[in-house]
């Protein structure tokens, strides 16, 4: 289809609106199961990447959260796998890695919806649960793997799976993976693996990082990117409140009441902040749940259920537990506070604004959090409009550090693109 590193972007190929997906070469068992699920024209990740890696390339591709990229290899990868010998005892025959729980729980229930008509065993294993179910449920073998890095190692080092059959592995959330110190576990499981097999590398970016790690693991890959790197979903409705730290909680439940948003996701730095804020809004007579690292993997599946069926009405989480939040029309994303790395407003604000429909991006932003705002606007490409909320304006600070009004004042200094250690973000996620 395509040599040996040439980048596929959207700038340069135009992808078919009319284009189906049985034009992608997928099997009837696979047409069938998208076919239940209502999915006839396939989005440019899956249009581009699909027939590659059927065709048994491998894959480094660049996409936004939101544009389809999962089903973009599980379904070429299942119908690869349709076509072999089943796992043997113990074996696994592909291998989709992610940074969480909660996506490896999302993918899997992506896999098990493609492969409803195929006679594959598909499975997840993550920490935070106990292992012994997980093990006895591998002794049969499973095609179609999803793991976290740690929970997988841990497996392996017990003998509970091997590798040596392994024909596929995926990395999802690659960028992620990284940011959260999965490196050493990652290139400790890659020399447990087969040299000769097929790798597909999925990412937000194409960092120097990610490149780093993909040329050591790619062979002559195909290189997907849909959308120009960095640059946010046009579907979403992006706007600041300038307010003061201390008025935000207040602010929230204001827009959260007077909008009669129904559906919030809200994003807070840290996991005490994203406690107290969901305790806040539920005394408030808002339902809401707080998602983070430090709650067990049963509250976290329950809160985020709850989400998703509307019993839930905000759900407050932190960058990593946030991954997999998988909702077809979350209309509103709320920043209460600006991530400290640039990148991850990418990923926040793309949990809304899928599938075409039209997103709501809200962030509130403090005097102090000015250089972070700059960051995100550096690295976007695009000025964020400005809003005052009637009763919220902030106060005037004698030297504030930069201009909230969206006006072209210098920065006096440059914010660094990455300022979270890796060795914070542990294989304990």
């Amino acid at each position: 289809m395509v040599c040996g590193g040439i980048t596929i972007s959207a700038a340069s190929v135009s992808t078919d609106p009319q284009a189906l997906f049985s034009d992608l070469g997928l099997g009837v068992p696979l047409l069938e199961a998208l076919q239940d699920k209502g999915y006839v024209h396939p989005s440019p990740i899956q249009a581009q990447a699909i027939p590659a890696v059927i065709d048994g390339r491998d894959v480094m591709a660049a996409a936004q959260t939101g544009t389809g990229k999962t089903a973009g290899f599980t379904l070429p990868v299942l119908e690869r796998l349709r076509h072999g010998k089943r796992a043997g005892r113990g074996k696994i025959r592909a291998l989709v890695l992610t940074p969480t729980r909660e996506l490896a729980a999302q993918v899997l229930e992506n896999v098990k919806a493609y492969s409803s008509r195929l006679p594959l065993r598909s499975d997840v294993v993550f920490g935070g649960v106990k292992a012994n179910p997980q093990i006895d449920r591998l002794r049969g073998g499973v095609d179609l793997l999803v793991a976290t890095p740690g929970r997988l190692l841990d497996l392996h080092q017990q003998g509970a799976l091997h590798f040596d059959q392994l024909e596929c592995l995926v990395l999802d959330e690659a960028d992620r993976m990284l940011d959260m110190g999965f490196i050493h576990d990652i290139r400790r499981l890659i020399r447990l693996m087969p040299a000769k097999r097929q790798t597909l590398l999925f990412s937000a970016t194409f960092s120097p990082p990610i490149r780093k790690l993909a040329s050591g693991l790619l062979h002559d890959p195909v290189h997907l990117q849909v959308t120009p790197e960095n640059q946010t979903a046009r579907s979403v409705e992006q706007v600041v409140y300038p307010c003061d730290m201390v008025r935000k909680g207040d602010l929230l439940s204001h827009l959260i009441r007077q909008g009669e948003w129904r559906q919030v996701l809200v994003f807070s730095r840290t996991k005490h902040g994203a406690n107290r804020v969901a305790d806040r809004l539920s005394k408030e007579g808002l339902s809401a749940a707080a998602i983070h690292g430090n709650k067990s993997q049963g509250a976290r599946t329950r809160a985020l259920q709850g989400f998703k069926q509307g019993s839930i009405r905000v759900l407050v989480a932190t960058d990593i537990a946030a991954r997999g939040i998988d909702i077809q029309q979350l209309p509103h994303v709320v920043n209460l506070d600006l991530p400290n790395v640039a990148e991850d407003y990418v990923h926040r604000i793309g949990r809304t604004g899928r599938a075409g429909e039209t997103g709501h991006a809200v962030s509130l932003v403090a005097a102090e959090e000015a250089l972070l705002l700059k960051a995100i606007e550096r690295l976007t490409g695009e000025a964020l409009k400005r809003q005052t909320v009637e009763g919220f304006e902030p106060t005037v600070l004698k030297a504030p550090p930069l201009d909230l009004s969206g006006g072209r004042r210098r920065s006096p200094g440059k914010p660094r693109a990455r300022s979270v250690s890796p060795s914070s973000r542990g294989r304990h996620r």
